[in-house]
């Protein structure tokens, strides 16, 4: 059978969607008999996708509603055994809890807290030799776009205590969303009433008011008139997180813990498409196969995440079950027997 000369993004997408644990083009192109590795490689070099991509089919599949969260963070694509790889860079991992060699990805997640479920729809790349961006000013571009251009209908901003910065938080106030965020330990606030006698906010005094509807504070280096509602959360006896708020009206600990919870489901995505789709397992050199890559790994994420919630399966169920009809084959006519003479 002549091999074909091109190789399209469904052929790729296709190929990271079934296949279970190698992701490589040359173990791609070992089951495709009409196609080479050298069509996947001319593939990936050739096209050019984009995040806009990835708006592009989850425009479709989110749920919108006036009091969803659209969640940022940042993963790192693990590509320790990997050398000269153009995107990479060490930096750290908060999975791994350490420096690694990788590339830097920061993520836009749209949270439905009324179905409980989520939607990846941007991410941004940290290229800053490429780009000069920083991770800041990637989350600031794509709330932007979120608000601006895509028009989003969404309540507020969650994030990790990394982009609790002077200049996240004022943009996001600015542009009338709320934000939800942890505050480090040894952050300089100020409550309201002490005159700006700051301090860290781990050496504030809570007592059983406070701790069930929050204290008004004013944080170091913000403007005069600048103040938000400090809540204390336990997450576990050996943890507790200082969450901050522009919405000066909550006066809830207990919407504050589920508000605060919807953080977790960007984790989750980072997960899911780490084991899922082989996302950090692309080793080519070049930047250009290994942003087309990403592209097609987000992709083939919002395709199992639409099928899950429509079945209401998880992500896992639905790779796994690939390989149903294949043990049923083997476990009653195995193509290599067990047994012993």
């Amino acid at each position: 059978m002549p091999r074909k000369s091109k190789v399209s993004r469904n052929d790729y997408c296709q190929f990271l969607l079934s296949s279970q644990t190698n992701f490589t083009l040359t173990y791609c192109a070992e089951h495709v008999a009409e196609i080479s590795h050298d069509a996947y490689n001319s593939y990936l070099r050739r096209d050019k996708l984009t995040p806009s991509l990835v708006w592009e089919h989850a425009s479709c599949e989110i749920i919108f509603s006036e009091n969803g969260f659209i969640v940022f963070d940042d993963s790192v694509l693990d590509k320790s055994s990997a050398e000269a790889i153009e995107l990479c860079r060490w930096q750290y991992s908060g999975n791994a809890k350490d420096v690694i060699n990788g590339i830097g990805v920061v993520n836009a997640v749209y949270v439905n807290p009324e179905t409980n479920q989520f939607w990846v729809f941007d991410y941004r790349i940290y290229a800053p030799d490429f780009d000069g961006k920083t991770k800041l000013d990637h989350l600031i571009d794509m709330l932007r776009n979120a608000i601006f251009q895509k028009s989003l209908l969404f309540k507020g901003v969650l994030m990790d205590a990394w982009y609790a910065t002077h200049k996240i938080m004022l943009t996001i106030d600015e542009w009338k969303k709320l934000f939800y965020c942890p505050i480090k330990s040894n952050r300089l606030v100020s409550e309201v009433n002490q005159k700006y006698h700051h301090m860290p906010v781990e050496n504030l005094q809570w007592d059983d008011d406070s701790l069930s509807s929050g204290k008004t504070i004013h944080i170091n280096k913000f403007p005069n008139n600048f103040h938000v509602k400090l809540f204390r959360i336990t997450m576990s006896s050996h943890r507790t997180d200082f969450v901050v708020t522009n919405d000066k009206a909550q006066l809830n600990l207990e919407a504050v813990q589920e508000v605060y919870g919807c953080r977790w489901k960007v984790e989750e995505f980072h997960r899911e498409i780490k084991q899922i789709t082989g996302v950090e397992k692309c080793q080519c050199r070049k930047h250009r196969i290994q942003r087309n890559h990403i592209a097609c790994s987000y992709l083939v994420w919002l395709k199992l995440k639409s099928i899950a919630y429509k079945t209401k399966q998880t992500i896992y169920q639905l790779k796994q079950g690939l390989l149903k009809q294949y043990m049923i084959n083997e476990l009653k006519n195995p193509s290599i027997k067990f047994g012993f003479a």
